[in-house]
């Protein structure tokens, strides 16, 4: 069902591939009448900064107004990494961050997302934590900042100082996941399997029973021949 938090998510989406023109086409601006009136880095921060507030927004009004979906809840998520990943990716490509930080960054991203993936389907929701949220908060800190060093180079220090942070935050978080719910995770699925070996091996005992039966019954129904 499409609701406005949806709605709200699926703009973040869409604000994606603008964000990357805006970040690597150095000749990206906005004119008005034969003159610019916004420059691409600043276009894009006004970009990343309003796709980020949907982040907030869209999860406060669909705890607010009830309207909690499962499609909400898949693409929530797709959304904030398909966000950050454009946006580091983009920073790489104009030489503003090093490509190994945005990999690490990048990688741990998918490796929570793989371990979120594992746990709902196991019965484990994983929900943010206070390390998650604080990883998330210096992310957008940091983008910005390094899109505001393009222009104001003394910014580049902070710039590097929040980037460093999401990387601590972030694999503290990621150890704090695992640590949680990876033993949780893996017990289910040792019990599932053990079950699912249980049930295989009695159908096949089923089965061989039915068998020898068959192969009885049909030995004694054979006709019996005298010799004469």
């Amino acid at each position: 069902m499409t609701n406005l938090p949806n709605l709200l998510t699926l703009f973040r989406i869409f604000l994606v591939p603008l964000l990357v023109a805006a970040l690597v086409q150095q000749n990206f601006s906005i004119h008005w009448g034969g003159r610019m009136l916004v420059a691409n880095d600043f276009f894009a921060l006004i970009v990343f900064l309003a796709a980020a507030l949907t982040d907030l927004l869209d999860g406060y009004l669909a705890r607010r107004w009830k309207q909690v979906t499962t499609v909400g809840t898949l693409l929530d998520p797709v959304a904030d990494k398909l966000l950050i990943s454009a946006a580091l990716i983009s920073l790489v490509e104009i030489r503003l961050l090093p490509g190994w930080l945005v990999i690490l960054i990048i990688s741990r991203e998918f490796a929570v997302s793989g371990l979120r993936s594992i746990a709902a389907a196991e019965g484990y929701p994983i929900k943010a934590g206070e390390l998650g949220k604080s990883k998330m908060m210096f992310q957008v800190l940091g983008v910005a900042l390094v899109m505001l060093s393009i222009r104001w180079s003394k910014l580049r220090p902070y710039a590097l100082a929040a980037m460093w942070a999401v990387v601590i935050f972030g694999l503290a978080s990621a150890v704090d996941y695992f640590r949680k719910f990876w033993r949780k995770v893996d017990t289910s699925i040792k019990l599932r399997r053990r079950h699912e070996l249980i049930q295989m091996e009695r159908q096949k005992r089923r089965l061989r029973r039915a068998e020898r039966k068959r192969e009885g019954e049909a030995e004694h129904s054979e006709p019996i021949r005298h010799s004469g």
